[in-house]
């Protein structure tokens, strides 16, 4: 058994020398590399259509200003150039700009609440 700290810390070097140092290339064995892209096939149109139904109504419109209410009232005919759009974005695997600046929608009683205590204007009057 190994006491002094010396030794202690030898026996580690040594460990570490034997474990992370290999000098024979016949040691180091390639690992195969697999990519996920292979195994996730591209967002079908029936995906896109489920998601599209899946919208909210009643919300907040983007920068776009299209309500949701609206693309799904496209029913198939907006559905087919929207599949597109998706594809075209996944094969280069980048997001239009646009599509990563939000909006912040807060209504006339939250904006008060966040100015003052007590609101000075009629909004959240009742």
């Amino acid at each position: 058994m190994v006491a002094d700290p010396h030794s202690i810390m030898a026996r580690w070097r040594n460990y570490f020398s034997q474990l992370l140092n290999v000098h024979e290339d016949n040691d180091v064995r390639q690992a195969e590399i697999h990519t996920v892209e292979s195994l996730v096939p591209e967002p079908s149109a029936f995906e896109a259509e489920l998601a599209i139904g899946k919208l909210k109504n009643h919300k907040s419109q983007g920068i776009d200003q299209i309500p949701a209410e609206l693309i799904k009232a496209g029913g198939r005919t907006l559905c087919c150039p929207i599949h597109r759009l998706i594809i075209s974005i996944w094969n280069k695997e980048e997001l239009p700009e646009e599509w990563k600046e939000s909006i912040i929608v807060m209504g006339a009683y939250h904006y008060c609440q966040l100015r003052t205590k007590v609101c000075p204007t009629s909004c959240c009057q009742g």
